[in-house]
């Protein structure tokens, strides 16, 4: 699941800066999904944009987490809300680390825009989208590993 919503999100990117004008919106469906290519130095919302170095290293430690508590998933759902949350935070770790203006502080691509809504990208859609079933699984008490699993049903 990572891998495919890394290797979807670093496609997307690549498209959206080949063939779109920075700034400059190209309609979808009417105004409800636009593209516009903007470069975000912060997180979502563009807040901390002066924190660039420190959103890559807090996206390092979220990955490291997801792969070390990945391991131990025994549970489909948990496997694919990790594997949305991990491959989102590659993606933009991958912008991070590789765009310009330089490593560790490289701008992240957003391309989709919606009305009322900040600029996003597939990775966070994936992240959020991971994230709701990562609270769903917990609220319905779902555990993610097989330890865990046996100790609730003894």
């Amino acid at each position: 699941m990572a891998a495919a919503v890394l290797a979807a999100d670093q496609l997307t990117k690549i498209l959206a800066v080949a063939l779109l004008d920075p700034g400059r919106a190209v309609p979808v469906l009417g105004e409800v999904v636009q593209l516009r290519l903007i470069r975000n130095p912060g997180a979502a919302f563009s807040l901390a944009t002066n924190l660039t170095p420190v959103l890559t290293v807090v996206a390092i430690a979220v990955v490291l987490v997801i792969v070390v508590v990945g391991r131990r998933v025994a549970h489909r759902g948990w496997a694919v809300a990790l594997g949305a949350v991990l491959g989102g935070a590659l993606g933009t770790l991958t912008d991070r680390i590789f765009r310009m203006p330089g490593a560790f502080r490289g701008h992240v691509v957003d391309f989709v825009e919606l009305p009322n809504w900040p600029v996003f990208n597939l990775a966070d859609t994936a992240i959020v989208t991971g994230a709701v079933l990562v609270a769903v699984l917990s609220v319905r008490g779902i555990p993610h590993d097989a330890r865990r699993r046996e100790v609730v049903a003894s």
